[in-house]
Parts: C-alpha cells; structure tokens; sequence
C-alpha cells in the first residue's frame, strides 16, 4: 500500500489515549513509507495524525471542502491540499487516492466514511482494505453491530469479511497487506444475491 486514508475525528476528546494514538498512527504509517490521504483539518485527530505524519517525513495529502477552508481549519503545512466544493467529492478523492483505509475514533463524519467505503467496497467501486483500529474499545459496540448485521441476514456471508478491525496497528496493517477482496454484489449470481 502506498497511501492510506485515514478517517478520525476533527474532535479532541479529553482522554490523551485518542490524539496519542493518532500521532502514534501518523508516525507510523510515516515510517512505513506509506502516505497518508485524509480529511484536511488541523483540529483534533485529523491534525494529530497529520502532524506527526510530516514530522516522521511522510507525505500528507490533505482534501477538504471549500466551506470548512473557509471555516478556516484546513491544515496549511500538508505536502498538498486540495480543496473541494462537496463532501462526496472528498470521500471520492479519499478512494481515487488511497489503496486502504483505516478508521480511528471518531463522529458521525467518521461514520459516514467508513460506512461509504464498506459500502462501495461491497458493490465494487472499489476492492481495497478497510481496517478499523479499534482503540481503547471504543468500536466494541460498532463490530457488535456488523456482527449483528451478518447474523441477521443484512451483510452477505460474503462481505462479512469485509472490515478489517484490531486493536494494535501493525497487526491491522498486516491484516490489509494480506486482503484478499471478495465478490462485489455486481459479480454475484441471482442465486447469492
């Protein structure tokens, strides 16, 4: 993999744990040689992540919307920002960019990224990983719910595997080298479906 989008949260909660993990992410994928493409922001553990990412040498490609430049919390010292006009367009450069996406903590805009990746992976927009790194059990009650999902008949048994989630990086990013895409729901036959 040569860049990752990184989806988190622009939020600075109060426990150190998340912008310690963030940096910690940023510096890491840095020190693979591996990029990181994410949401543009300076605030919380976007900037975390891009921070630590610049200073560990690493590229950072930053795409935000025009409204949040304006918002003024875009990140100015990225190795490149491109600014936007909508949200879908964003979280189509994160793909166009990306060949894998990790979610760290995060909202409702988090959520929506991970759950559009899930999304186009599973009708084949796109057949990179999607790991989530569930840090100090903050998704314990998300991965419940795909579960959940998957035993009700929601998830396919074949895009089950689909989310890629660990609680330690390096395993997680092992877990992505090692990938193999499923069927999208375009390929399957009537009788899968």
């Amino acid at each position: 993999m040569k860049r990752i989008a990184v989806y988190c949260g622009s939020a600075s909660p109060a426990d150190p744990v998340y912008i310690e993990a963030a940096r910690m992410v940023g510096r890491s994928l840095a020190e693979r040689g591996i990029g990181v493409v994410y949401g543009g922001g300076k605030l919380g553990l976007m900037g975390a992540v891009a921070d630590a990412a610049l200073e560990a040498g690493g590229e950072v490609i930053g795409i935000i919307p025009q409204r949040l430049v304006d918002a003024e919390v875009a990140h100015r010292g990225l190795t490149n920002l491109e600014v936007c006009e909508t949200m879908h367009e964003r979280k189509a450069r994160f793909t166009e960019l990306a060949d894998g996406f990790v979610t760290l903590p995060g909202g409702t805009g988090t959520m929506d990224e991970l759950w559009e990746a899930m999304s186009w992976a599973q009708l084949g927009y796109h057949a990179d990983p999607i790991g989530l790194l569930n840090i100090a059990g903050f998704y314990d009650g998300l991965i419940d719910f795909v579960g959940h999902m998957g035993k009700v008949g929601f998830l396919r048994p074949q895009h089950q595997g689909i989310l890629l989630v660990d609680s330690d990086l390096d395993t997680l990013l092992d877990k992505m080298a090692n990938f193999e895409p499923t069927v999208p729901i375009v390929r399957m036959t009537r009788e899968e479906l």
